[in-house]
C-alpha cells in the first residue's frame, strides 16, 4: 500500500509538521551526568534529517532530586543540561526537523544502576512501588506542590529554547501514572480517591501548571498508558465511559495530544470495537491522537527491548486505520532506533533495505 497517509502534513497549534511520524521517546542513557553530549545531539540530528515528521526526545527529569533512575539520563534542569539541549534543538532545526523534550519523573521505580544512588528522597503518591509494596513514603503536599512547578518550569525553558512542544510523561507506571493507579494511589486526600478522574487530579494540575508557562498556543502531549511495567494486565479503564472519565479532566486542564501507548498498536480496546487505545481516545474527547506500539517490525517492543529480535512488518493496515482518521499521528519507536533512514526508505518504497532491530542496538547511539 502506498505510504501518501503517512506523508501528509499535520498543524496543530505552535506544530507544523511535514508529516505523520512522531520518533518515540525511547531511554538512551548515554547523557553523562544528566548532560546531553554532542554525541546526542547528532543522534536526533540524523532523524531530524532523514523527514522524522516530530521527534520526542528520550524521557528528560524534571527539577526534582530523585526524578530519574540512572545518571546517565538526560535532565531538563540546570544550565548545563539545558545548554546542552538547547545544541540539540538548534541542530534538528538545522535539518527542518521539529521536536518536543518528553518531562519525565520515574517516581517509585527502582533503581537500574546498582553502583549509584539518586540522590533525595523518592517520589510517590502512597510510598508504594507497586500493590502492597512499600517503597519509601507518601509525598507531602509541599513535594506534590513542587513537583506540578518543576513540570512547568521544564515547560517554560523548553518553549524559551525553541522546541515546538513538549511531552509529558504519565504512562508505564512511573510517578503521574502512579496517581492515576488505584494501586499504588490509595492517599485520602484532594490528590487520590476512589474514581479514577479524582486520581487525575495531580496530572491535571500539572497539565495546568504548564499551560500558564507556555500560554494557549504551544501543544501539549500527554503520553499515556493503560498497562504498566509493574503488571503488564493492569487496565486504568475498562469501558469507554471510564476512559471519558479519565481523559476528559485531562483535555480540560489543556492536554492538546494524546499520546496513547500500547505494546501492540494493533489490538482492540475494548469488545465489540476494532478501535485502539489511540482511536478510542479521539472518539471520545476530540483531540488529536498519536498511536505507538511495535509499528513497522515483528514482534511487541517489550520483549524486543528484552532481547527478542524483530524483523520489518507491514504497515499495511496502520496505514488503512490513519486513512479512516482513526488517529493522527504514528509513534516510530525501535525500528527508528535502529535505522536513522527508516522514514525515507519507507517514503520510497526502499522495503528491501529496511533493517532488522536487535537489541546490540540499544549499546550504540547511531
Amino acid at each position: 500500500m502506498a505510504a501518501d497517509a503517512l506523508f501528509r502534513p499535520f498543524s496543530y497549534k505552535s506544530l507544523n509538521l511535514r508529516n505523520r511520524v512522531v520518533m518515540a521517546p525511547m531511554t538512551r542513557s548515554f547523557s553523562p551526568n544528566g548532560i546531553p553530549t554532542q554525541e546526542v545531539a547528532d543522534y536526533y540530528e540524523r532523524r531530524a534529517g532523514a523527514d522524522v515528521g516530530l521527534i520526542v526526545s528520550e524521557g528528560t527529569g524534571v527539577d526534582r532530586a530523585a526524578s530519574l533512575n540512572d545518571p546517565n539520563v538526560p535532565r531538563f534542569s540546570g544550565d548545563e543540561a539545558l545548554a546542552g539541549w538547547q545544541k540539540v534543538i538548534d541542530a534538528v532545526h538545522a535539518k527542518g526537523g521539529a521536536m518536543a523534550p518528553q518531562l519525565w519523573h520515574v517516581g517509585a521505580v527502582r533503581n537500574r544502576r546498582t553502583e549509584w544512588v539518586a540522590p533525595g528522597p523518592v517520589d510517590s503518591p502512597s510510598g508504594l512501588s507497586s500493590p502492597g509494596k512499600q517503597f519509601g513514603e507518601a509525598m507531602s503536599d509541599s513535594d506534590v506542590a513542587d513537583a506540578i512547578a518543576s513540570f512547568a518550569r521544564a515547560a517554560a525553558d523548553a518553549k524559551r529554547l525553541g522546541f515546538e512542544s513538549i511531552e509529558l510523561h504519565a504512562a508505564h507506571g512511573y510517578l503521574i501514572d502512579q496517581f492515576f493507579w488505584d494501586g499504588t494511589n490509595v492517599r485520602e486526600d484532594s490528590f487520590g480517591g476512589t474514581a479514577l478522574a479524582e486520581r487525575a487530579r495531580f496530572a491535571a494540575e500539572i497539565v495546568k501548571a504548564c499551560r500558564a508557562a507556555v500560554g494557549e498556543d504551544y501543544a501539549i502531549i500527554i503520553r499515556l498508558s493503560q498497562w504498566k511495567q509493574q503488571d503488564f494486565t493492569v487496565k486504568m479503564a475498562n469501558t469507554p465511559k471510564e476512559m471519558e472519565a479519565w481523559l476528559q479532566p485531562l483535555a480540560d486542564a489543556g492536554a492538546d495530544i494524546f499520546h496513547c501507548s500500547q505494546r501492540r498498536f494493533w489490538e482492540p480496546e475494548f469488545e465489540g470495537s476494532d478501535l485502539n487505545f489511540a482511536g478510542w481516545a479521539k472518539k471520545l474527547i476530540g483531540r488529536p491522537t498519536i498511536t505507538v506500539g511495535s509499528v513497522g517490525l515483528t514482534g511487541e517492543f517489550v520483549a524486543g527491548m528484552a532481547g527478542e529480535g524483530s524483523k520489518p512488518a507491514s504497515l499495511d493496515a496502520l496505514l488503512t486505520r490513519l486513512e479512516n482518521d482513526e488517529f493522527d499521528l504514528v509513534g516510530v519507536g525501535r525500528a527508528l532506533l535502529v535505522d536513522p533512514y527508516w522514514v525515507e526508505k519507507v517514503r520510497d518504497g526502499r522495503d528491501s533495505e529496511l533493517l532488522d532491530y536487535n537489541t546490540s542496538a540499544l549499546g550504540t547511539l547511531f
